[in-house]
């Protein structure tokens, strides 16, 4: 099985590079499923119906998200129907969305947890131990399973990735928008990255605009963020997964530029 997983997608920008780039790489690779982080995607923070559509419209079979999924009202709309956006497992009961979801495709059966840091981000259920009982509920499905960790701190994504080494497929690490160069097979083997990067504008700071960021650190005022515009990078992580074991046997990082 080989899946492809997308970097948070952030704003027009980086909706402009999938639309460019995904096709030659789905070309280039037989993948069975295709997931993107999509929660910067509207103007940098949240996602919309319409844009969801659109990335849907491209191949992508799922979007899992973070901090800021609800940060569009617009999305309320579509959190509790029949569709393939995930929001982190570990916000409180009845909180809209899901934050698990098994994917089909050929024979194949992919399972998916959404699922997000405490450290430096909001106080939420323990991503340790609600990951690890989703895992075991998605095994009456599936013995192939995805983790989003979208975290802030480098050791929580470390610990978590151990915790569950051999219980999961891969643990791919979202939110920072910085590719880490630590994609692994993992002892038990799970494929591990601490964070798979962003697919948005290179020339910014994280995705938004130089002079605002600077400002921001300089004068510490609540300025209103912008995504930066033009060209820049698609960063992802390809990971092979013997679908049978449940195991991953390769993960490779990807940073392509795109102008």
């Amino acid at each position: 099985m080989k899946v492809l997983f997308i970097g948070d997608i952030v704003g027009k920008a980086g909706r402009h590079i999938i639309s460019i780039y995904l096709p030659r790489l789905k070309e280039e690779h037989n993948f069975d499923f295709i997931i993107a982080n999509a929660e910067n995607s509207a103007g940098g923070f949240g996602l919309t119906p319409k844009i969801a559509n659109q990335l849907f419209s491209l191949g992508i079979d799922l979007l899992t998200t973070g901090n800021h999924v609800f940060s569009k009202k617009e999305i309320f709309q579509i959190l509790d129907e029949d569709i393939n956006i995930l929001r982190p497992i570990n916000y409180p009961i009845g909180v809209p969305g899901k934050g698990s979801l098994v994917l089909n495709s050929n024979g194949l059966a992919l399972g998916v947890i959404n699922t997000s840091g405490r450290v430096f981000l909001s106080n939420l259920d323990c991503p340790f131990r609600v990951t690890k009982n989703a895992a075991d509920a998605l095994k009456k499905y599936t013995k192939n399973i995805i983790v989003d960790m979208h975290s802030e701190a480098t050791s929580e994504k470390v610990a978590i990735g151990y915790y569950l080494d051999g219980k999961v497929s891969a643990i791919i690490g979202t939110h920072t928008h910085i590719q880490t160069a630590d994609e692994k097979i993992l002892p038990e083997g799970t494929a591990y990255i601490t964070d798979v990067g962003m697919t948005g504008p290179s020339d910014s700071v994280i995705g938004v605009k130089k002079d605002i960021a600077i400002k921001r650190f300089l004068t510490q005022m609540n300025i209103r963020l912008e995504v930066a515009k033009g060209s820049g990078y698609f960063c992802g992580a390809i990971i092979t997964i013997d679908h049978e074991k449940g195991i991953a046997t390769h993960i490779e990082r990807l940073q392509v530029y795109i102008s």
